[in-house]
């Protein structure tokens, strides 16, 4: 199964773009999923009601979701419950906190990825960015999280927990605890799994204009510094070229101008502004956006690659792709064996490579949308030759 996650600026027309991506794509034969991931059902006006062959919608539930994790957790902690004798939350009478509605997209990212027997393409419909960007990141995130706090060594005296049960009288709350963060480590894993398959790309979604400039580079920031593949980029609402002499001749030229930018670093796919707000299946069809490939054509974005510079100036130099990304808004931290990036509002921890590990670092130089980290042997901690 393929996967193309949509996103872009808001007021950029992904939902709409979402859409009529997912209905090209049933039309043409394949067994398209899409995911809506607003809290508002804004994929049902768009696409009207009319039913397509082909094409399944979902959309995510973030108060469902929730009752089903306060439900679970209060009946397996119970016995402490019932010891502590603290009442049990009603769920129907719970409201989601804050950050429900991420955990209802990865819920759904992994139920999808199981169905990919079922369906040849997965369009998701992501929120705007940086909103979408910090989503994506969630999965890697959690998943350090959940070592830190529960890192494997500690697991090693589970045969104990029963007998220390036993001798104080009460239940022993860790070992489900233990339970609960490896399924969860589980169901991290098969959405990390997802982003990173050679299927999976992102289409970035954005109005030709100083704005839509400004917003674009920061996405694909975002997309790069997570290591996802950017596989087009939808300049929505293109105005058109003739009556040049009327009141549309100052945005069309500035249109114009930024498509002629974004061609030189994008695979650039325009899209023409109807003079109304797209809503059917007719209207999602005249749109024409760029169908998806039978198969990717090219792999997921490389990893970042180390170069040996020993022999030439004694250093390894760490590759990092960051196109649009500007020295002033750039931060980096060694942090032990990880390297904390920092790109304008993005951040990601990444741990370093083994032989990284026994440097320290050099020195970095951002160049033609490359940063490049320079680390130098420790010489307490590098191989020693004769």
């Amino acid at each position: 199964m393929r996967t193309l996650l949509i996103t872009g600026p808001g007021g950029s027309g992904r939902t709409t773009t979402a859409a009529a991506t997912a209905l090209a794509a049933a039309r043409s034969g394949a067994r398209t999923l899409l995911l809506g991931t607003d809290r508002t059902d804004t994929l049902g006006p768009v696409l009207g009601d009319r039913d397509v062959p082909g094409l399944t919608v979902r959309r995510t539930d973030p108060d469902a979701g929730f009752r089903a994790d306060l439900t679970a957790l209060q009946d397996r902690a119970g016995g402490a419950l019932d010891l502590l004798g603290a009442s049990r939350l009603v769920p129907e009478e719970t409201s989601p906190p804050p950050g429900a509605e991420e955990l209802a997209v990865l819920r759904a990212l992994r139920d999808a990825a199981r169905d990919e027997e079922t369906y040849d393409l997965l369009v998701v419909d992501l929120p705007a960015t940086p909103r979408a960007i910090s989503l994506l990141a969630l999965p890697d995130e959690l998943r350090r999280a959940l070592r830190r706090l529960l890192p494997s060594e500690r697991q090693a005296a589970r045969a104990l927990r029963p007998v220390l049960g036993r001798l104080a009288g009460v239940p022993m709350p860790a070992e489900w605890i233990y339970e609960t963060a490896a399924r969860l480590d589980l169901q991290l894993a098969a959405v990390e799994a997802l982003l990173a398959d050679h299927g999976t790309a992102v289409r970035l979604v954005a109005e030709p204009g100083p704005a839509g400039a400004d917003a674009l580079r920061t996405a694909a920031l975002g997309v790069a510094l997570r290591g996802l593949r950017l596989d087009a980029v939808i300049a929505n609402r293109v105005l058109p070229e003739n009556d040049a002499g009327s009141w549309l001749a100052g945005p069309v030229a500035q249109q114009r101008k930024t498509l002629e930018e974004w061609r030189e670093e994008y695979d650039v796919h325009p899209v023409a502004h109807l003079g109304r707000d797209p809503r059917g299946a007719d209207d999602l069809a005249v749109l024409a956006v760029p169908t998806v490939p039978a198969a990717p054509t090219v792999t997921r974005a490389p990893e970042w690659p180390v170069t040996d510079r020993l022999a030439e100036d004694g250093v390894l130099v760490w590759h990092v792709p960051l196109p649009g990304a500007r020295r002033d808004a750039l931060d980096l931290v060694r942090r032990g064996d990880e390297l904390v990036v920092t790109a304008e509002p993005f951040r990601r921890v990444v741990p370093l490579p083994s032989a990284l590990r026994r440097c320290t670092v050099d020195g970095a130089a951002l160049r033609e949308g490359e940063l490049r980290v320079r680390f130098r042997p420790d010489p307490g901690l590098w191989p020693r030759t004769r």
